[in-house]
């Protein structure tokens, strides 16, 4: 058996990982409000927004948590096709999972339905990323903790589906998603802890793409686009600023009509 170490480069990755899931969330949350405060195609707007900032945030901490992801006697690769089809993944089931709940009339059944589909996929994702993996040797899991993985993204993604409905003031939105945050990183590291890896030493050369040649230089663009999507969220005026800035232009004296 091969020895795992899970944070080579110390606690850098690990942090940086939770981070970006936290940073992902809190974007999502805020996206979500401004949606359910919406009507027409701006409501369908910031609900693309939110799945985009939610899955990407998944999948960037996921990868950056790889990156401190290192195997005894073998290097290792990554499938280039399969790790974008990971990405992917995360978005359509995030993003059915959140229509579902900005658009469901039921939001309990919504919210089962989002956080359920949501959560499966999460979990389709990461494990499509491990499949993505190429190494001198054999992964294997263990099935206990890879269903306590998926039953821990089912309700992550289920909580982060309750609070996009039910959280609405800015410190509120900042707690959940640290929590969140918190039970994605627990989801990916429980995970990792169902892996075993049964080394075969090769000359071989392995197929796919290097870590720092491919998904590092993905994770910081998605990471980039993240914080600058913060940032644009953060100066856009919400429905009732809006709204404040209508009536202050408006002459004294009119009514709205």
């Amino acid at each position: 058996m091969g020895h795992l170490d899970h944070a080579s480069f110390g606690w850098l990755t690990p942090v940086l990982s939770y981070a970006m899931a936290c940073t992902g969330a809190a974007l999502g949350l805020r996206c979500t409000v401004r949606a359910l405060g919406a009507t027409g195609r701006a409501r369908r707007n910031w609900l693309l927004a939110a799945a985009s900032a939610i899955a990407t945030g998944i999948w960037t901490m996921h990868f950056v948590a790889m990156l401190g992801f290192g195997v005894s006697g073998t290097e290792i690769r990554y499938d280039v096709p399969l790790t974008i089809l990971s990405l992917l993944v995360a978005l359509v089931v995030v993003g059915a999972g959140v229509f579902a709940v900005g658009y469901g009339r039921g939001r309990g059944r919504a919210l089962a339905l989002g956080g359920l589909t949501t959560g499966l996929g999460v979990a389709s994702m990461h494990y499509l990323g491990m499949a993505a993996l190429r190494l001198h040797g054999s992964v294997h899991y263990d099935p206990m903790l890879v269903a306590l993985s998926v039953a821990i993204a089912v309700v992550a993604a289920t909580a982060a589906l309750w609070a996009g409905l039910n959280i609405k003031s800015p410190v509120a939105v900042v707690g959940a998603s640290l929590v969140m945050g918190g039970a994605v990183s627990s989801m990916h590291y429980t995970g990792m802890l169902a892996v075993s890896v049964r080394v075969s030493p090769s000359a071989t050369a392995l197929p796919g793409a290097a870590v720092m040649q491919f998904v590092f230089p993905l994770a910081v663009g998605l990471g980039s686009y993240l914080f600058l999507t913060s940032a644009f969220v953060a100066l856009s005026p919400t429905a009732r600023e809006r709204e404040a800035t209508a009536a202050a232009h408006r002459p004294v004296g009119s009514t709205a009509h």
